[in-house]
């Protein structure tokens, strides 16, 4: 559901949000884009530079600019138009827009925008207005008040606006991405927690590479990460504050836990806990230190993921003789097997949405990341390499992030892909990657 331009707040530090009066809502405007099926033509944009008056304030506007473009170029829905084919200047773009030198250059819908102050650190000022080419009027627009060091997470913010108004979906701009950063020789891997932005700026390393890490996963605030950890005999899972840097393990388990996947609201933790060579899934709410298990079998039970309504999880197991899907009631009744094609299942993660779980599938010597509905139904394979693994979904549910390795250059990496299918990506990092999760939107 779309919600008309009238007031909107988004937090960002101390960072207000107010609506232009004058935008016009939903009813009136005419520019839609349909992305049930994919799309093959992505949507032509322009994004001007935003207007500044001073020297400063018009690099910022340009770099405001280049990272809303950038932004919505990789969803694969938006095709943004070079700006040498502009006709307009950002100045003139200040009022109203002459639609016609935007029609002759085919763009569908327009962005502009000013930025004021931000120098040296100071408060910064940011407006923008999405505009609808050909019906003449304006979709949104929105005031922007932080600190010039978070300007990206403005652009970011104005990108996630323009996606949401014109697909009718949330975006998904403003989000980080944890993952283990991975170097040195094979027989010696140096494996360190690390975090950055969605298109990988702001790029910092959590931990020293002194003990082992895997299987980061965020809190829903995307303030903490959980993630398994070899320090001392027994590896266990800790939890880290991103803030202050802090750890503490999670629960005081006898065996070894791994594995980690937060409740939606947050007050549960799922993880497998191995024991005399066999693992259960076991749940730790966070504010009681309570343990309860789940699963209780001789098979191998491990990488458990929430329902998004908290209800169910679905979790891998070899209980059939193979790996394999199975989605449970959080208090550990109703398993039922989901997944019944040839080949071997694991590391599922359900979507934002409910509607779809993303997992790896091995068959005929070849990995691949696909997607079924909860039932185990309408299940569809989106990739195909030597060693494709550890899906994790965007907030929105549109697109799937996961690791890619290739034994031809020892390399691993991390690729993005939308649900359809489409629009396959690698997503940089300074150094190889594997394992990585995706925030939902910051606060």
């Amino acid at each position: 559901m779309r919600r008309p331009p009238v007031m909107w707040f988004l937090r960002l530090g101390l960072c207000a949000v107010v609506a232009w009066a004058g935008a016009a809502g939903p009813a009136r405007a005419v520019l839609e884009l349909d992305i049930t099926e994919g799309i093959v033509e992505p949507l032509p944009i322009a994004i001007s530079e935003f207007y500044g008056a001073t020297p400063s304030a018009q690099q910022r506007g340009r770099e405001i600019a280049d990272v809303v473009s950038a932004d919505l170029e990789r969803s694969g829905l938006f095709r943004p138009i070079d700006r040498r084919a502009f006709i307009q200047t950002p100045d003139q773009l200040r009022g109203m827009p002459r639609f016609a030198d935007w029609r002759q250059i085919n763009a569908q819908a327009l962005v502009s925008g000013t930025v004021e102050g931000g120098e040296e650190g100071g408060p910064l000022e940011v407006e923008f207005r999405l505009w609808d080419v050909f019906a003449g009027i304006q979709m949104r627009g929105l005031r922007f008040a932080a600190t010039s060091a978070d300007w990206r997470r403005v652009a970011h913010q104005i990108a996630d606006a323009i996606y949401q108004r014109i697909t009718g979906e949330a975006g998904y701009f403003d989000t980080k991405i944890v993952y283990v950063s991975e170097s040195g020789p094979a027989t010696d891997r140096v494996k360190r927690l690390a975090i950055m932005d969605q298109d990988g700026a702001n790029h910092r390393f959590l931990t020293d590479g002194s003990n082992l890490v895997l299987t980061p996963r965020f809190h829903p605030d995307a303030t903490r990460v959980a993630f398994m950890v070899y320090r001392g005999r027994v590896p266990q899972v800790y939890m880290l504050d991103l803030a202050s840097g802090r750890q503490q393990r999670l629960g005081d388990f006898a065996g070894m836990t791994f594995a980690p996947h937060f409740s939606p609201d947050g007050r549960l933790v799922a993880m497998s806990l191995a024991q005399g060579g066999n693992s259960d899934i076991y749940t730790l709410d966070l504010a009681r230190n309570l343990q309860r298990r789940l699963t209780d079998h001789p098979a191998i039970d491990t990488s458990p993921s929430f329902a998004p309504d908290g209800g169910r999880l679905v979790f891998n197991s070899d209980r059939a003789g193979t790996p394999q899907l199975y989605v449970m009631n959080v208090d550990g009744s109703g398993v039922q097997r989901i997944s019944f094609g040839a080949g071997r299942y694991g590391s599922p993660a359900w979507s934002p949405r409910g509607d779809l779980i993303a997992f790896t599938k091995i068959q005929g010597g070849l990995f691949h990341i696909g997607v079924m509905r909860p039932d185990g139904s309408d299940e569809r394979l989106l990739t195909r390499s030597t060693l494709d693994e550890s899906p994790t979904w965007s907030p929105n549910g549109r697109v799937i992030l996961f690791t890619r390795e290739d034994y031809r250059t020892d390399r691993s990496r991390l690729f993005s892909i939308d649900v359809t299918g489409y629009n396959e990506r690698e997503v940089p990092t300074p150094l190889d990657a594997s394992d990585p999760d995706w925030s939902n939107l910051l606060p």
